[in-house]
């Protein structure tokens, strides 16, 4: 199988890695041409466009930033869409909208091309380890056809449902997640006005109920200071502006995500978008009377 990749960033880069050392002939595309410097290295070939990857492809995998970007690299000038023959196959990996995944499928369907909306859950050090969380929405048969090549990137692959499932779920992983952070935020902000040592509170809080992930990594950061390190905090603002639009449209209350949501907002107004989401922290601590 001929593989395409799009996205060689923080996290795209080591997962097309992965599908070279599989083994797999690999071309990829990106808007920066030294994105792809490492992977000419190991072998893979360098498209001058969109169009000219998907011409030699059967699949082509996607991992960017926004819904925009994604529609851009599928039907915009020289995009997907031109190069692809009947029976290709479309993996997006990003986070976008379920509904320009849905478009995206429904489109793509009337021209005999697959589709899966195919985003994860793990970030970079996941991504690095084969390990991610990978959330599936499309055809089952679309799914079963690249399942070889989602299992080389990560360890649990589940088909959520139809094209825009997989983004649905991970809507609803973000929320959680980013919804934690900032909880783990007001117990660091609270243990702080106490006067009492912020290790120790983590510490006795990760052999209790309160044990998390995000306590473990993210209240690590917090009690540390180091805001500079993990993901940066204006990809889960993105993420937050697409699933509260659709709350909005759907008519869903979600009272706790609105204010996570309000205090994203402040972090980026405050310029720390591209610092860790543990930064959230910072945002109560510029919040608290003097």
């Amino acid at each position: 199988m001929k593989l395409g990749f799009i996205g060689l960033g923080a996290m795209g880069a080591p997962m097309a890695g992965h599908l070279l050392d599989a083994g797999y002939e690999l071309a990829v595309w990106a808007r920066r041409p030294e994105a792809t410097t490492a992977l000419a290295a190991r072998g893979a070939h360098v498209c001058a466009t969109q169009a000219a990857l998907a011409a030699r492809c059967e699949v082509v995998i996607t991992i960017v930033t926004s819904s925009a970007d994604v529609e851009a690299l599928a039907f915009g000038p020289e995009g997907l869409a031109e190069g692809f023959a009947p029976g290709a196959v479309h993996v997006d990996m990003s986070t976008i909208a379920p509904g320009m995944a849905r478009d995206l499928a429904a489109r793509y369907a009337e021209r005999g091309i697959g589709w899966l909306d195919a985003p994860v859950s793990g970030g970079e050090q996941a991504a690095r380890a084969a390990a991610l969380a990978i959330m599936a929405g499309g055809e089952a048969a679309v799914l079963e056809r690249v399942r070889p090549l989602l299992e080389i990137l990560g360890k649990r692959i589940v088909h959520v449902g139809e094209a825009g499932a997989g983004q649905v779920a991970k809507a609803c992983n973000q929320m959680i997640m980013v919804n934690a952070i900032q909880a783990c935020a007001e117990a660091m902000h609270l243990a702080r006005a106490h006067g009492v040592d912020l290790a120790a509170v983590r510490h006795a809080l990760m052999g209790g109920s309160a044990a998390s992930k995000v306590l473990e990594l993210m209240g690590e950061r917090m009690v540390a200071r180091e805001f500079g390190a993990g993901i940066e905090a204006r990809l889960h603002h993105k993420d937050f502006g697409l699933l509260l639009a659709d709350a909005c449209r759907l008519g869903v209350p979600l009272p706790v995500a609105a204010q996570t949501g309000q205090q994203l907002n402040a972090l980026m107004a405050a310029g720390w978008g591209r610092d860790d989401t543990s930064s959230l922290l910072r945002v109560l601590e510029a919040e608290a009377p003097v």
